[in-house]
């Protein structure tokens, strides 16, 4: 079936007409209430104050109260997926958002779900911040299915309405899911590292690594921008830690031939690291750790610098150096025994691997999950609100 077909079906020999936002009938656009506040002067409560994008506060008080659509008046930090946002009880509303709602005829959450897909690029002015005014603002029509029969209309927004929010909710039990479960994580990672109930040592860096060095300069010949290796470029190299795994492109060389942890040596995600697989060239930004396997392995010490604290220099840009990362004491347990110490590590490695997988794997875990309900959301979502504007023929 196409989705006119479904459309069809949904309104039962219905029509659909374009109303736009300034139409007081079916419409109510409060934005006299709003009202902004400096974070200096706002007073502490449990109204959540909303920005252009987000809650920014929460603060005594309201300056609405019920259920609206907030359409970001300038700020969006994004223009192609406009940031639209849904508040219900009593809220403050800063002047960088316009604060709708339908009257007794619109399901205000069917307008929530349909100017998330709406293209408001055409109702915008400005440069760099760009601006929607009120004036263009009133101009966006929304389908109303049904307008001339207003129990028949409600109707068919409801059910809309709820086949989404099935979806939405969904997504929010899974994402909630993912916190208790990182929580978790890190309460186990937490416990196995402290070692409260083995023998352990608290040992330098550089007395468990072959090797700490710093990355250099871009060699050359290097394929910048390359995501998968081929016969001419097959070593990979890492400009740092974060990002898509900080893959700066290919080149014809490697200078770390062993598996080794990689930090993040400068800049807002200083001490970010992550474990390479071996036959890789660092460039600038970055540290490489190689382990001493006799004494540690590699995915142990990459789990045991998340219990530390791994800051950079005072002052300016953030960065790590080298003598910096050598001083760093982490836990080693049964440090006189490296056979049993081993068997330790490995055992807290297989441990926190499967809840790293359940709480980070985009393939296997909840992520992944929350990923493919947000894509069914979105194409349900498309579905259901594709109504054809005027002009348009509808699919056979």
């Amino acid at each position: 079936m196409s989705d006119m077909r479904f459309l069809e079906k949904l309104l039962d020999g219905g029509q659909v007409e374009w109303k736009p936002l300034g139409d007081e009938e079916f419409f109510e656009i409060a934005n006299r209430g709003r009202k902004p506040v400096k974070q200096s002067l706002r007073v502490a409560g449990d109204t959540p104050y909303y920005g252009a994008n987000n809650i920014q506060d929460y603060v005594d008080g309201h300056t609405h109260e019920g259920e609206f659509v907030l359409i970001a008046e300038d700020g969006s930090a994004s223009l192609e997926n406009y940031s639209i946002q849904y508040a219900k009880g009593r809220f403050w509303a800063n002047n960088h958002v316009h604060v709708v709602r339908g009257n007794d005829q619109i399901n205000t959450r069917y307008l929530f779900h349909y100017l998330c897909i709406t293209n408001f690029q055409p109702y915008l002015s400005g440069g760099g911040r760009a601006k929607l005014t009120k004036g263009r603002l009133v101009e966006i029509s929304v389908p109303i299915p049904c307008p001339e029969e207003p129990e028949k209309s409600l109707a068919i927004q409801g059910e809309i309405v709820r086949i989404l929010d099935s979806f939405t909710e969904l997504t929010a039990e899974l994402t909630a899911e993912l916190e208790a479960r990182k929580k978790q994580s890190n309460h186990y990672r937490d416990h196995l590292l402290s070692f409260l109930d083995v023998e352990s040592t608290w040992i330098a860096l550089d007395d468990l690594c072959i090797s700490i060095t710093a990355g250099g300069d871009v060699p050359k010949p290097c394929a910048k921008g390359q995501t998968h290796p081929n016969d001419e470029y097959p070593y990979p190299v890492y400009a740092n830690a974060v990002g898509e795994g900080g893959l700066y492109g290919f080149t014809d060389s490697y200078k770390i031939e062993s598996d080794a942890v990689t930090v993040s040596a400068r800049g807002a995600k200083v001490g970010y690291h992550a474990i390479r697989e071996g036959k890789f060239t660092p460039i600038i930004r970055l540290l490489v750790l190689v382990a001493d396997k006799s004494l540690i392995s590699t995915a142990f010490l990459n789990y045991a610098l998340d219990m530390t604290l791994i800051g950079g220099t005072d002052g300016g840009i953030p960065q790590l150096t080298v003598p910096m990362v050598k001083k760093i004491m982490i836990p080693i347990p049964y440090p006189d025994d490296p056979r049993k110490s081993l068997a330790e590590q490995a055992r807290i490695v297989e441990i926190l691997d499967k809840f790293d997988t359940l709480t980070t794997s985009l393939s296997e875990g909840l992520p992944r999950e929350i990923e493919l309900r947000q894509k069914q959301y979105e194409y349900y979502r498309d579905l259901l609100l594709s109504f054809p504007k005027p002009g348009e023929a509808a699919e056979a």
